[in-house]
């Protein structure tokens, strides 16, 4: 029975790293896989997914008026899907997890979601409070704080390191714009 999982964590986790590792191992065994990921980020072009160790690969781009379901439906039909594999899954929206858990029920096909939880201020994304309610399996990577101990939290930083505690919810960046923190440095940087 194929499951919908979701892979979450802080920045820095190896989100990207352990999905282009689970393509590996499938592809490897002569699987056919779909990787997804966020139309927001063009930070590498826009070509597909890429991990902070260097690690690539092409993927589909999602956008929020993308058919999940019609598109990886659509796809298997051609060719037989072992798995779907989709990043930055934090900025599907509720509709699309509902589609993606359509594919690993009706489809048939495991569906594997890695992204963020929460963003800056320490609210649910869209996609990841869906994931979080439906999701058959959910798997807590690992990251960790300056102090040791596991980082949950994202917190956002501004040209000169300073915490950022107002903005949009998205906005991309890396180790620049980023830092993952336990929930006390967290609380600490943001003043509450």
């Amino acid at each position: 029975m194929a499951k919908l999982y979701f892979y979450y964590a802080s920045m820095n986790a190896g989100k990207s790293t352990t999905l282009l590792q689970a393509d590996f191992n499938y592809r490897e065994r002569g699987m056919q896989t779909m990787l997804w990921t966020a139309n927001l980020d063009d930070r590498g072009g826009g070509r597909g997914i890429d991990s902070r160790i260097g690690l690539h690969a092409e993927a589909h781009r999602f956008r929020a008026d993308t058919d999940m379901w019609a598109r990886v439906t659509g796809a298997h039909r051609v060719e037989p899907l072992a798995c779907v594999l989709v990043d930055e899954a934090q900025f599907l929206t509720e509709q699309q997890v509902w589609q993606l858990a359509r594919v690993a029920d009706e489809g048939g096909i495991p569906v594997l979601c890695y992204g963020l939880r929460t963003d800056f201020q320490g609210e649910l994304f869209p996609g990841a409070k869906v994931l979080l309610g439906i999701a058959d399996s959910l798997v807590e990577l690992k990251a960790v704080c300056h102090c040791g101990r596991k980082s949950t939290m994202n917190l956002r930083v501004d040209a000169s390191g300073a915490a950022v505690k107002q903005g949009a919810q998205t906005e991309i960046g890396g180790n620049d714009r980023y830092v993952a923190l336990c929930r006390r440095h967290f609380t600490e940087a943001l003043g509450r």
